[in-house]
């Protein structure tokens, strides 16, 4: 299935590249169960997409992956993550989220979260 690049902004790329370097323990553990396809198909890490950088992101699916940190448990935080979501689902992507912890203490139930989502994404592709 070809991939498919949504647009983003130019000046992302270079931000994009520093996340990538300064990953969190999260990102960075999570990262070494999705790399080199290990779920069927391929994501990339900290990926610009429109005005914003997603934390992981299939192209073929078209989905992408958030890893909430304490830093979105205020009310305005969440508020301003769903615009984003709401704004970039609009683009025709799809979103699953995890909190930091989740992801640090139940790695299995993460993981099997996205194997379902990524079947249910390809079954809607294929």
């Amino acid at each position: 299935m070809a991939n498919k690049i949504v647009p983003y902004q130019k000046h992302l790329k270079q931000l994009a590249r520093k996340l990538r370097k300064e990953s969190t323990l999260s990102e960075a553990l999570l990262w070494k169960r999705l790399r080199r396809r290990a779920l069927g198909v391929e994501f990339h890490r900290q990926v610009p997409v429109g005005a914003y950088i997603v934390d992981f992101y299939c192209h073929e699916l078209r989905l992408a992956i958030e890893i909430d940190g304490s830093s979105h448990d205020s009310e305005e935080a969440q508020a301003h993550d769903r615009g984003r979501q709401e704004i970039l689902e609009d683009c025709g992507l799809e979103f699953i989220r995890f909190c930091d912890r989740d992801v640090k203490v139940n790695m299995e139930g993460v993981v099997s979260a996205l194997v379902m989502k990524v079947a249910e994404l390809w079954g809607e592709k294929g």
